[in-house]
């Protein structure tokens, strides 16, 4: 009704990070990833293909995260950047800035960081140029 096509998540995901699991390090996907455990290290897509990462409401990420399209319902301690649009559902909670262009952000969900849309700072950097 009111959103894009582009703001709507991806239906298959190709990797899942279980309940009980638990990575240190770098995780570089694309397509769709679904985190159910923990991550300690950045979480980030390749700039060539947009992809979606759903962190479960059990799910923690330690690291900046950098995604496309990203819906959140557990713990990021670290940046968060969106290219495309972010969805923090009621149990989210994020200790670092958020970075978007487009947002929802439903009730009892937390952001201990700053908000930064970034829509207009890319324009206005291309017409400065």
């Amino acid at each position: 009704m009111f959103f894009n096509k582009s703001n709507k998540i991806q239906n298959s995901i190709d990797t899942l990070i279980g309940v009980d699991t638990r990575i240190e390090g770098d995780v570089h996907f694309s397509g769709g990833l679904r985190v159910d455990g923990a991550i300690r290290g950045n979480v980030s897509e390749p700039n060539t293909t947009a992809s979606t990462l759903i962190l479960s409401e059990h799910g923690r990420i330690e690291g900046a995260v950098n995604a496309s399209k990203i819906v959140i319902n557990g713990k990021v301690i670290g940046p968060v950047k969106a290219d495309q649009f972010i969805e923090l559902q009621p149990k989210a909670r994020i200790t670092g800035d958020v970075y978007y262009k487009s947002l929802e952000m439903h009730t009892g969900a937390v952001i201990e960081g700053k908000l930064v849309y970034l829509g207009d700072a890319a324009q206005n950097l291309a017409d400065d140029v």
